[in-house]
Order: structure tokens, then sequence, then C-alpha cells
């Protein structure tokens, strides 16, 4: 392996950015969804390395209202230091004239210290070899991916922390509902002018499973395990100094018994330890998602996000508004969770190589098993600081509350706040 990793890395250095068609790693990466559509001349195969590694310092304090007496849901005792670093891997092959594989690897993570395959697919942006002028013409427009990759749904999971890929995100923590998930499918983008339009099907798992679906009894499951189907619809324009993004998506599947939408991070959260209960460490691998909440939709979901991305010069808004629905696998009964961010970004400097935001973060939910919903409400403020186009430096300052959660439970008033600062490396 590692050979074989030595062998990459000589061939990557001969690799020139002409030839990159997928998303460029480094700060030229922010504010890039789709990919756009790449026309350069393809010479000969070619590989190239690309990736990411971030180290953070934690200074965050956090309390709930649980009495003294109830043990069982005290809070570790949190203090301040530096946390796990992150690291992640690309390998991309160009492999002929339009048609690129990309693997990703997580090489090292909160959640999974150990080497693990993010996931790996193809991307056919041209065809030649179809001998055909007519898919010619409708590949200027249009990409495909086949494989296992990070699904379309909404325009949030291209401006989020992945592992020790940071840059994109200006903030250091995701949403506290963290729509993200791997999937094995086809996708098929299309880029014509200022429409956007994304159609996807996949196995609706992380883990490709084969054996019949075991229901309890009791459940509300029809079985099955179904396929998902994504789908996005978007305008997308630069009007002088102005982009205006405007996007609707919706994520949907009958039947999974496993499904992973808001729970397929396999990297962790960037906040380390906070609410997590008395006995536990930040650097074990469980609990990652501190600070976070999934509402547990582990069979039946349908999920809705729009988006709406504003940039004026170096001002940039981006909001999103999620409304989602669902079960668990041993459920009958359907739940609902919806979800509102908004954040405010100003860019300045040579280059725009600093910046100042703000985002307002909050979520709805019934968890399983509980009477009445939950609030959990965050704010964060942010600042950060690109030396070079590869090297990033930012600094937040996080205020999360949870409300309206049962005295028994480990949420129960519960609140964190504090400092994060992490230094970064893209490309």
């Amino acid at each position: 392996m590692k050979k074989l990793l030595i062998t990459l890395f000589a061939v990557a250095m001969t690799v020139t950015a002409t030839f990159a068609q997928l998303r460029p790693g480094d700060k030229s990466g922010i504010n890039v969804f789709e990919t756009p559509k790449s026309h350069e001349e393809f010479e000969k195969l070619r590989v190239e390395i690309g990736g990411g590694f971030t180290a953070g310092y934690q200074a965050m304090k956090h309390e709930n209202g649980v009495p003294a007496t109830d043990e069982a849901n005290q809070l570790m005792d949190l203090g301040y230091g530096f946390n796990n670093p992150s690291a992640n891997m690309d390998i991309r092959g160009y492999l002929t004239d339009g048609v690129t594989l990309n693997l990703e690897v997580y090489l090292a993570a909160r959640h999974h210290h150990d080497t693990w395959v993010k996931g790996g697919f193809i991307q056919i942006d041209k065809v030649p070899f179809m001998k055909s002028q007519l898919l010619d013409m409708v590949m200027q427009f249009t990409t495909l991916k086949v494989g296992q990759f990070d699904v379309n749904y909404g325009d949030a999971h291209f401006r989020r922390s992945d592992g020790g890929k940071t840059f994109y995100n200006a903030f250091a923590e995701n949403y506290i509902l963290d729509a993200f998930a791997t999937e094995m499918g086809a996708e098929v983008d299309i880029l014509l002018g200022s429409i956007v339009a994304s159609a996807s099907v996949t196995n609706g798992m992380l883990n490709p499973e084969l054996s019949k679906l075991v229901v309890p009894e009791g459940s509300g499951s029809n079985g099955k395990r179904n396929p998902s189907f994504i789908a996005k619809l978007g305008y997308d324009h630069q009007f002088n100094d102005l982009r205006f993004r405007l996007t609707g998506s919706v994520y949907t599947t009958k039947g999974s018994g496993s499904n992973t939408l808001y729970s397929g991070d396999r990297t962790g959260s960037n906040y380390f330890g906070v609410l997590e209960p008395a006995g536990t460490t930040t650097s074990a691998e469980s609990p990652a998602t501190s600070g976070r909440y999934s509402p547990g939709y582990g069979d039946n979901v349908t999920a809705f996000m729009g988006n709406l991305f504003l940039k004026y010069k170096g001002l940039e808004w981006f909001s999103t508004l999620e409304s989602s629905t669902g079960r668990a696998l041993a459920a009958n009964e359907t739940r609902k969770t919806s979800q509102f961010a908004t954040e405010l970004i100003l860019r300045f400097g040579s280059s725009e190589n600093f910046y100042v935001g703000g985002r307002y973060n909050t979520v709805k939910s019934r968890p399983a098993g509980f009477d009445g919903d939950i609030n959990i409400d965050r704010i964060s403020v942010s600042g950060g600081w690109f030396p070079t186009k590869n090297l990033l430096v930012k600094l937040e300052y996080v205020n999360q509350q949870h409300k309206d959660y049962p005295n028994t439970n480990r949420l129960f008033e519960g609140k964190f706040n504090g400092l994060v600062v992490q230094a970064a490396v893209g490309f």
C-alpha cells in the first residue's frame, strides 16, 4: 500500500491544474456547487493527489439542568485543549477524454481513527467513445456520476466540513441537523445556462446490504429495501457583481432499514465532548456527534430543502429552509423535523483572503418516544484568514441551547459555549 501511494504521489507531481475536472480542494473551491463543465483537451492518462488536513483547539464549557442526584445524566468534565486532527486524501484519475475517477479516503477522523474509504465514483463529462454527435451535444451541459458518492440533496452539503477537508466551511462546525450521506447509485447533473438540475437514484444506504429486511413486530415498514430518489432544480446566475442562486431539493425513500441521511458523517462533529455523559472521553471513537441532532429516520424519510445564495462582491448570504418526515424501522409513527439556518459572511482584503461571518441555526423536532417537540438553537460568529490559497486559520465562538427536553434527559436545559480555533491545509 505504501509503495502504491508513493507511486501515485510521484505521478501526481506531473499534473497541472488545467486538467482538474473536479472541485478544487483549495480556496478556489469555495462557493463551487455542482462541478462546472471542463472543456480542456485531454492528452494522456493522469493521476492527481488532493486532500485536506485540519487541527483544532477547543475552549468550551457546558452545563444542563439535571439535578445532581440524577447521576445517570450528569455531563463529562470538559476541559480545554487540542482535539484529534483529521485528514482526507483524494485520488483523481483522468482516464480518458471526459472520464474521471475519484477515490475519496478518510485517513483519520474523530469517529474513525484509522483509514476508511469514503467513496469512489466515475464522473463522465464527455463520451467520444460513443461516436454520436447527439450525445456529444447533450454532454456539453450534462455530467453523469456512477458509484458511491455524496448525494446531491440541497446546497448545504457543498459548504460543510468533511473530516480534514474544511476549506468550504467558513465556520468550525456543520449544521445541527447535518444532511449528508454517501450512497451507491447514479446521478445526472445538467448545467444549461443559468438552469441547474440534478436527478439521482441510489440504494438508500451507506453500507450496501442484500439480506432480507427483518421487520420488528408493530413496525410501519413495508419490509423492503427501496431505492432513494433525489432531485434538485434551481437557478444560478451572475448579474455583474451579484451572484444569485436559488434551489429546491427533495430526498425520499419508502423503506431502507438503515438510511443515514442525517447520520451519514463518518468523521464526527467538530465540537468535542459537549453535552456528553460523565465517564466518556473525547479521544474515544464514540460518541462522535456532539452538538448535532439526528431524528432517527432509519427506514422511511422524505425531506425537502430550499437554499438561497447571494454574493455581491465580498458579501455573501446563504440560507437554508428544511422540512422532513420519517420514522425508524421499529416505529409505526411518522415524525416531523424542521430546520432553518442563515449565515452572512464578509470576505475582504487582497483576493478576499480574510473573512468574518455570523450564523444562526435552529431545529425543531419530536424525537422518538417524546410527547412533544424539542428545540435547539445555535449562534456562531467566525473569522478566518487564508495566508495562501492552500492554508486557512479560523476562529469561531459558538453558543448553543437545548430547550423543551424532559428533566429526565441529559439534554434538559443543556447548553454549551466557547471557542474553537482551526488550522487547515487544502489542495
